[in-house]
């Protein structure tokens, strides 16, 4: 179906006039009389009675200024809601991000973005650094969280923040006080790491740390994912080393330290394709960096 001559023949079902028609239309009647002609052809049916004293509508020109309109109507929302996704008011986004994003960052941006774009709609899947990026290989989501970034010449990273590394202990450990612990007074505890694989990951991260500080992981206990190790914490399987933002949320049977000597640190990360051309990721990557600046 012609949709110019269908809006054509909506004007005159609407005019019961050619003239009138082709006046509203911006065009001259004989044109138009020609279109209208041509449209009845195409479909098939005769669509107007014609007389010298007025125009109606036949029986098959009711059904299509009904049906007609109605189409009319769908394609103007549609143009209308594409209009408002290309232009970043509406659509979706899918965020990938390691589960200790979680205590940080991530709510305060999704917060803000929520805010600045309520049409959008957020799907959040949490993943390891390597599903995160083989998600954004093949377009599953569109901007990722990593720790501490994601490696690849077809991404685009942005560091959004440094968190210094602590210990997280089970209530029954023996520390005195809420002050930093050295671990070389825990050396012979368990060493909770995550995630067990795919390697290398955080927990190799971590080890790295820990060996240059002249320390050995002898005793280790690896889990798949942050909040697991945190469980085996609380029942006082071991130890684990967390950003520090993990300590921000209270949980029963573990308690939070500072270490001394330090460990380091460990960054934040947001990343899409460099071939991204949604405007979603843009303003959100955009939001990300502005949230971690007022946190710095």
């Amino acid at each position: 179906m012609n949709l110019r001559r269908l809006g054509y023949f909506l004007a005159v079902a609407e005019e019961l006039h050619f003239g009138r028609a082709a006046e509203r239309l911006g065009m001259a009647q004989p044109p138009l009389s020609r279109q209208i002609q041509q449209f009845e052809q195409e479909m098939g049916a005769l669509l107007f009675n014609r007389s010298r004293s007025a125009i109606t509508l036949t029986q098959a020109g009711h059904r299509l200024y009904e049906r007609g309109r109605e189409t009319m109507a769908a394609i103007e929302d549609m143009q209308l809601e594409i209009r408002r996704i290309g232009q970043g008011a509406a659509g979706r986004l899918r965020i990938g991000f390691v589960g200790s994003s979680s205590y940080g960052l991530l709510p305060s941006i999704i917060k803000a973005f929520r805010a600045a774009h309520p049409a959008v709609s957020l799907s959040l899947m949490p993943m390891n650094n390597a599903d995160l990026h083989k998600a954004l290989i093949r377009r599953e989501v569109d901007v990722a969280f990593a720790r501490p970034t994601l490696e690849d010449p077809e991404f685009v990273t942005r560091k959004l923040i440094d968190e210094a590394l602590v210990v997280a202990m089970p209530e029954s450990f023996d520390v005195k006080g809420d002050g930093p612990v050295n671990l070389q007074d825990y050396a012979k505890e368990n060493f909770i790491l995550y995630p067990e694989f795919p390697r290398p990951s955080y927990a190799d991260f971590v080890l790295k740390l820990i060996e240059e500080q002249g320390l050995e992981a002898k005793s280790r206990v690896f889990t798949m994912d942050l909040q697991t190790a945190l469980s085996l914490v609380a029942i006082g399987e071991g130890m684990c080393i967390v950003p520090e933002s993990v300590a921000s949320a209270p949980r029963n049977g573990i308690h939070f330290h500072r270490l001394d000597p330090e460990l380091g640190t460990t960054a934040l990360s947001i990343n899409h394709r460099v071939d991204e051309q949604g405007v979603h990721v843009h303003k959100f990557t955009k939001i990300a960096q502005e949230v971690a600046r007022k946190a710095a």
